[in-house]
């Protein structure tokens, strides 16, 4: 059984001993960050320094020239790690150290391309832009989207890679100084605040035989008591929540078209990744949920599909017994990579602590190998405890 654990590569460079430490935890392998959103992150062990401010999305190698001269859409570089190639430096020194590395590429999270690019974004049914999440049925972002999968995934010395937010990302986002709580969503609301309709997804829903004007009319009926109740909000949750606030024949429809984009993004993403890794032998795996509407990092996917598509999924496996039901259950009985992702970061909400139980259920539940999340913003205490969970798992 494989395990990997996360990690950036400002976690490694200038570290010397950084390698050697995710080593000794017990991992055969790193899922290590070549493109990934704007963050602000500890780094409690580095010798140098203890605070990693990425201001904006960016690739942590330095993005092909050729590739995007000329084009409106590109990658944007990072300036918060020393060197040229943060990311090679890093692979190298966790191949070094005996470690697998699999490259870690974000796609549709993305808000300096948003803010500099505001047509790219989702607009929601009353007009507000959400720059954080680019609008994958817009044929550039798509195909911005797969060319960037393509280069940075397939690294120097990476055997494979993960494409997280490989889909679409709405309303739910963690950003700088959130205030957003005062009215509670459930994730049924979510998904009306997260349809777009900018004019690519107008037309789309033109396509399934709705008018985007009554449609977004529709769902600002149906939020109507959300905004006017007592602050208690929607606990509506599931597509049966989405289907009870929307009306099936509307929630059916607008996810027909959202599927469709979806699969065809994760389709040609995949087909890029395995084109540019052509005569090697690299994994391609998908941050996913199994509820084809779910929005955000793990993007909701039909199971057999995906599986068909790419080499296997890692999927949300912290939480309790039934959440893992939820997200392993309806890959039971197909083929594919299973990665069960578990939150290891105490004060982030993980439970290294329960980490060889939860393992455990995953791996009854279907799961074939681990992810770690975060090597790199664990503790001390939270990084021993691992070591020794992952020291039993598997006797």
């Amino acid at each position: 059984m494989k395990t990997s654990a996360f990690l950036y590569p400002w976690d490694v460079v200038g570290d010397p001993d950084a390698a050697t430490r995710v080593r000794d935890l017990g991992v055969q392998q790193v899922t290590l960050a070549s493109a990934y959103h704007s963050t602000r992150a500890l780094t409690s062990r580095h010798p140098g320094r203890r605070i990693v401010t990425a201001e904006h999305a960016a690739v942590l190698y330095p993005p092909d020239p050729a590739r995007w001269a000329g084009r409106e859409l590109r990658p944007y570089g990072q300036t918060w790690v020393a060197g040229e190639d943060p990311y090679a430096e890093a692979a190298e020194a966790l191949a070094d150290a005996g470690l697998q590395v699999h490259s870690w590429v974000v796609l549709a999270h993305n808000s300096r391309l948003g803010a500099e690019h505001p047509d790219t974004s989702v607009v929601n049914a009353y007009g507000d832009r959400y720059p954080w999440a680019p609008c994958i049925a817009q044929p550039a972002v798509h195909t911005y989207l797969v060319d960037l999968a393509a280069e940075a995934a397939v690294r120097p010395g990476a055997h494979g890679t993960e494409l997280e937010s490989c889909g679409w990302y709405g309303f739910a986002h963690l950003h700088a100084h959130d205030k957003v709580a005062g009215v509670g969503l459930g994730d049924a609301a979510q998904y009306l605040m997260s349809l777009c309709f900018c004019a690519a997804c107008r037309a789309g829903y033109g396509g399934q035989g709705l008018d985007a004007d009554e449609l977004g009319a529709a769902v600002r009926r149906a939020l109507e008591p959300v905004w006017a109740g007592s602050g208690s909000g929607s606990r509506e949750t599931g597509w049966s929540g989405v289907e009870k606030l929307l009306g099936a024949g509307l929630a059916d429809a607008t996810l027909r078209w959202r599927g469709q984009v979806a699969r065809t993004l994760q389709e040609s993403a995949v087909a890029a990744v395995r084109q540019a890794a052509e005569g090697r032998d690299f994994q391609v795996l998908l941050h996913a949920d199994p509820a084809p509407y779910r929005t955000g990092a793990n993007v909701g996917v039909d199971a057999a599909h995906i599986l068909s598509t790419a080499d296997g999924v890692v999927l949300p496996c912290t939480g309790d017994d039934a959440a893992r039901e939820a997200v392993l259950g309806p890959f039971a009985g197909l083929s594919g990579v299973r990665a069960a992702n578990f939150g290891v970061v105490t004060g982030m909400g993980g439970s290294p602590g329960t980490l060889e139980r939860d393992a455990a259920h995953a791996l009854s539940l279907g799961a074939t190998e681990l992810r770690l999340y975060h090597a790199g913003l664990a503790s001390g205490p939270d990084l021993e405890t691992v070591a020794d969970a992952l020291s039993r798992i598997g006797r």
